[in-house]
């Protein structure tokens, strides 16, 4: 699995949504209650939903966050190189301000890292997008210092 990131809107049809989430300065990821590994929270978008709605959605949904705010940070396309089997979204960037318990659906619980642990649900995809993050904070405190 291939994993690319673009700048916002260029896409235009998206299919999932992922938010990179912060807490108290920390990465937050969930763990789902049939897996081992820990992800971003995110998921499809409900037919006749914009993403933005998908994303606060699933931040609630997987994650309990009820105080945060978020915005989109680019998009990107994951699939499998030489076929057609690929899938476009838009990521977010939450900064959680307060967690209530995970809604009892999908998820069993969060983990705060420092870093991406190595035990990832997408280990192709989630390194990528939260290395875009990080490039993006670079790119924006170096414009901000000149």
């Amino acid at each position: 699995m291939t994993c690319r990131t673009y700048e916002i809107g260029s896409l235009q049809q998206y299919k999932y949504v992922v938010i990179l989430s912060e807490y108290k300065g920390d990465i937050l990821l969930s763990r789902h209650k049939y897996r081992t590994t820990w992800e971003t929270q995110g998921g499809h978008i409900e037919f006749g939903e914009e993403p933005l709605d998908a994303a606060k959605r699933e931040l609630y949904e997987e994650s309990g966050a009820i105080d945060f705010e978020i915005e989109p940070l680019c998009d990107y396309s994951a699939g499998v190189e030489g076929t057609e089997d690929w899938a476009n979204g838009m990521v977010f960037h939450a900064i959680i301000r307060k967690l209530e318990g995970i809604p009892a659906r999908e998820m069993a619980e969060t983990g705060q890292f420092n870093v991406l642990p190595q035990n990832l649900t997408y280990p192709e995809i989630t390194p990528v997008l939260f290395q875009y993050l990080f490039d993006h904070r670079k790119s924006c405190e170096f414009a901000k210092g000149h």
